[in-house]
């Protein structure tokens, strides 16, 4: 049943593809000629709406300049026509495309380095720059009336619509792969938290620079099919304000929801229709769409989502129900569970001289005249658990910054299975196998719990596998949202994606947080199991003694950013100066 709902999952689209192709061509033979043309720049404007989904919607870049970039794509399609180049339009379109994207990573260059307000500015600034020259050099034709040539078998108005929706179709289709694809999880993944995302081995840069490319691409394919809609293209299509009311338009819609970004292109085309329609200046769409810009960004959400969520609502008492029943009838879970979590009978015993997977050797972080670690010395040995406590304010989240990469600027060598590794950027270090999780919510609420965990792992994960895991860490089901998931839960979704990711060293920081101590205890029992299974070493930052006594063979103790005590656990716990600075005899005693 299982695998039946994600072949149709997976065959949906192309389903859906087809019934519209469908419907496109009753629309191109039943509408009349005026809706046929404002159907045509209904589809021009979906593409671009796609584009904005994909830079803004999923990756959480304000890029104020789309329609400029579709003004490049319809300025080289124009040029190719006058320039009478073999391939026709099909070929001039895709050129477009091309140069729509290698200009959205020119421009998406500065997006590495700025962020909010700023990167708005730039991408303004850039929009209306090129709407003065574009005012200057006017289209390749325009000048001459030389018209852009529409493809032979799609000549007429009627045929042109055809032709534009299938082009929208594909497009959507492209989008939604990438969307479900690893790029489109680094997408939302950096939309959430940017240190998240190159904890987990994804370069930040990469995935900021492919949205921006890909949704300019599509801008260009957007501006490519509106030059043969008109046929002469003039500046006066492409202007600034029209960008940031599309960009309005796409936040408040939801764009990268396909469905939402397609209501979005419709809304573009049928709000100024109805204001000429009711005598009102079609100016004033630009207010509509403010406004309805402003509700969403102070609502904090959009109307897709909203939708969505009272579909969900709708769908709580069903599901609820099924839960129940499926929390009264037999496990057929727990034997596999265990079998993917469990220490192997045979498993080869480490020797006692065995090199250490981490080595950090004098480790220094220095805050202006304060020293966050002062000569910082520990060895983590191969499938060991070990403890990284403290009080608070001892170092211990400066020191995992520093081993992650977070902190370049220190003194001392971080060497993973005897590389150093300390000019590595945090990316590079995941890649190399070191992990780490972090105190607050990482976990980006656009994925799904397996897209999520899929992406993290950066490998082929079998679904039982991944089920069964999620099961045994008391994670939701890989198809739940993570929007619906609390935090706590959100965090051993953390853990269970860095565990299947198979890391040399995995940094857990605080992962209990959020939980009760019944289940501290529980989560615990099960922690102590990976290190065998995954070939794995852990770093555990704990507050909870209890956790940390039940997981950990071995401590180590900061104060004021130096090693205070090193050691058997137990022998470290009973260690007098680690009682005075860190527990306290009362607490000790229990």
């Amino acid at each position: 049943m299982l695998l039946a709902n994600r072949r149709l999952r997976t065959a949906l689209p192309i389903l859906v593809a087809i019934v519209g192709v469908g419907i496109a061509w009753v629309l191109s033979v039943g509408l009349s000629g005026y809706y046929v043309f404002l159907g045509i720049s209904a589809l021009t404007a979906i593409i671009s709406v796609l584009g904005l989904g994909v830079v803004t919607g999923s990756a959480g870049i304000i890029a104020l300049s789309q329609l400029t970039f579709a003004a490049i794509g319809a300025w080289v399609v124009a040029w190719l026509n006058t320039m009478d180049t073999p391939g026709g339009f099909i070929v001039w379109l895709l050129a477009g495309g091309i140069a729509g994207g290698l200009a959205g990573m020119l421009i998406g260059l500065p997006a590495l380095r700025l962020r909010g307000v700023n990167l708005a500015v730039v991408t303004l600034g850039f929009a209306a720059a090129f709407d003065v020259m574009l005012v200057q050099i006017q289209f390749p034709g325009s000048v001459d009336g030389i018209a852009v040539a529409r493809p032979t078998a799609f000549s007429s108005d009627r045929e042109y619509f055809f032709f534009a929706a299938i082009v929208m179709i594909v497009c959507a289709l492209i989008v939604s792969w990438l969307q479900r694809s690893r790029m489109g999880s680094s997408w939302k993944a950096v939309a959430f938290s940017e240190r998240g995302t190159a904890a987990v081995g994804q370069s930040v840069s990469a995935a900021k620079l492919s949205a921006f490319a890909v949704s300019a691409a599509l801008a260009g394919i957007s501006g490519g099919l509106l030059a043969g809609q008109v046929q002469l293209p003039f500046a006066s299509s492409f202007a600034p304000l029209q960008s940031l009311a599309l960009y309005i338009l796409a936040v408040m819609s939801g764009a990268y929801l396909i469905d939402m970004a397609i209501f979005g292109g419709i809304l573009w085309v049928v709000v100024p229709e109805l204001l000429k329609k009711w005598g009102v200046p079609q100016d004033w769409g630009f207010v509509v769409f403010g406004l309805l810009g402003i509700q969403a960004l102070t609502s904090g959400s959009n109307l897709g989502e909203g939708i969505r969520g009272l579909l969900r609502k709708r769908s709580a008492a069903k599901t609820a129900a099924l839960a129940a029943a499926a929390a009264t009838s037999p496990s057929d879970v727990g034997t596999s569970v265990l079998d993917v979590f469990a220490v192997p009978e045979a498993a080869t015993p480490i020797p006692a001289d065995a090199p250490p997977v981490l080595e950090v050797v004098g480790l220094g972080v220095q805050f202006g005249a304060l020293k966050a670690l002062d000569d910082v010395s520990l060895a983590v040995r191969p499938r060991s658990i070990m403890g990284l406590i403290g009080p608070n304010g001892a170092g211990k989240s400066t020191f995992v910054d520093a081993v992650s990469g977070f902190l370049p600027q220190h003194t001392g060598h971080t060497l993973l299975d005897g590389v150093d590794i300390s000019r590595l950027s945090p990316a590079q270090r995941a890649r190399r196998g070191l992990r780490r999780t972090f105190q607050q919510d990482r976990v980006p609420p656009q994925l799904t719990v397996e897209a999520y965990v899929r992406f993290v792992a950066r490998q082929r994960l079998d679904h039982d596998e991944l089920s069964d895991a999620l099961a045994f860490l008391g994670c939701p089901s890989p198809d739940t949202p993570l929007t619906t998931v609390d935090v706590g839960t959100r965090r051993l979704i953390e853990v269970a994606a860095a565990v299947l990711a198979g890391p040399r060293l995995l940094i857990l920081d605080e992962p209990a947080a959020g939980l009760s101590h019944e289940e501290h205890l529980q989560f615990g029992h099960r922690l102590t199991r990976i290190p065998s299974r995954f070939d794995t070493a852990i770093v555990l930052i704990e507050h909870d003694l209890d956790l940390v006594r039940s997981v950990c063979t071995e401590l180590t103790v900061l104060d004021f950013g130096r090693v205070l005590a090193q050691g058997p656990t137990a022998e470290v716990l009973d260690t007098p100066a680690v009682i005075a600075a860190y527990m306290g005899d009362a607490e000790l005693s229990s």
